[in-house]
């Protein structure tokens, strides 16, 4: 459910490296198995990545994001969707939470969760890992969700003819800012998810 439109006033980030492709390790066992309920913050977590094509070139989302009521914990935005998209996504997830907690995290089988960056830092942080069966989208259709309301709402429709790069990672971070504190949900009692937590004495 919509709220009032979001403001275009957040910092730009971009992140270039060279993207690659392969897998190279085995897939973990899908622990959350479409189960995506969480009774805290930062219990569960589901990451994936997404494109968006404007006439000025790609761009791509990496966002983490928590069950306990859809907040997108941390994001990284890059014109490559390569590891350092990933990697520093989940990096800036972890400095967020500092050492004691430990979420389990949900992906794809998607050769950026399989590569020894990410494997690396998930057991660095004492993070479980989870991953969908191969080639199933409904084993992580929670995250998947979000991608869908996100183009939706900013995206789908919108003419972005003359936007640069800069521009559009810009559009993307306000929309995230504002998802994560004014757009109002109904499972959420109509507050925001930060909203949500603030109620519950959690943020």
């Amino acid at each position: 459910m919509s709220a009032e439109p979001y403001a275009l006033n957040q910092l730009t980030q971009i992140n270039l490296h060279s993207p690659y492709q392969g897998e190279i390790t085995e897939p973990v066992d899908n622990i959350v198995n479409r189960d995506f309920h969480a009774d805290a913050p930062n219990e569960k977590m589901l990451t994936d990545i997404t494109e968006f094509s404007i006439p000025a070139g790609k761009v791509y989302l990496s966002p983490i994001v928590d069950c306990f009521d859809g907040m997108v914990s941390a994001w990284t935005v890059s014109t490559s969707p390569d590891s350092h998209l990933v990697n520093t996504m989940l990096d800036d997830y972890h400095l967020s939470l500092g050492n004691e907690i430990k979420p389990m995290i949900h992906s794809d089988r998607g050769c950026h969760y399989r590569w020894p960056g990410w494997i690396e830092r998930m057991k660095k942080y004492g993070y479980t890992r989870s991953m969908s069966k191969k080639g199933c989208s409904p084993d992580n259709s929670a995250c998947e969700g979000f991608f869908g309301r996100m183009k939706n709402e900013m995206f789908y429709g919108r003419d972005f003819m003359g936007v640069t790069i800069a521009q559009f990672i810009e559009i993307i971070n306000n929309y995230i800012n504002w998802y994560n504190n004014t757009r109002i949900k109904e499972s959420l009692g109509y507050m925001s998810p930060m909203e949500y937590r603030q109620r519950l004495g959690l943020a």
